[in-house]
């Protein structure tokens, strides 16, 4: 499966190269990397896609254009499931609070949703996760049920 580059007013999703999520899972630094990135979610992603460098993947690397710096990621949990994929997301915490993920969100929905055999896309939050949740409804998802999962209770949003 393709996972293009997208572009959006304030950012580029860019997919993530096996080469960078290596860096990460290394502990290196890269000079077009914001101060603190990655966070603890991209070293995760950065493990998974370095432990298996020839398997498609559908995560990007969140890239302000302002200042070229990547600054988070965002992608979808791949293959699709009965037509469903699941997404999820991550913004340093000096880039939080202006609409990035928002944004990131909606440009990663709209892709998503004409990959074939795409039926439905989701997000699953704590609901403790405030901010998380307010990212979900402002992006245009709504809630659609709750998951039980090894972290406990979740919310499930899916797109409309």
């Amino acid at each position: 499966m393709f996972i293009s580059e997208l572009t959006t007013e304030r950012l580029v999703l860019r997919p993530w190269p096996a080469e960078e999520a290596a860096a990460v899972v290394a502990g290196e630094r890269r000079p077009h990397w914001a101060a603190d990135f990655p966070a603890d979610g991209e070293r995760v992603i950065a493990g998974i896609i370095a432990g298996n460098p020839d398997r498609p993947h559908g995560h990007r690397l969140i890239i302000e254009r302002e200042t070229g710096l990547t600054v988070g990621g965002i992608g979808m949990f791949l293959p699709p499931t009965d037509g469903a994929v699941e997404f999820g997301y991550g913004i340093v915490e000096s880039r939080r609070c202006r609409g990035y993920v928002t944004e990131a969100v909606r440009a990663l929905v709209a892709d998503t949703r004409t990959l074939p055999g795409v039926t439905r896309v989701f997000a699953t939050v704590d609901p403790a996760n405030i901010a998380s949740v307010r990212v979900l409804e402002k992006a245009g998802l709504r809630r659609d049920g709750t998951v039980d999962s090894d972290e406990g209770l979740l919310h499930r949003y899916v797109a409309g």
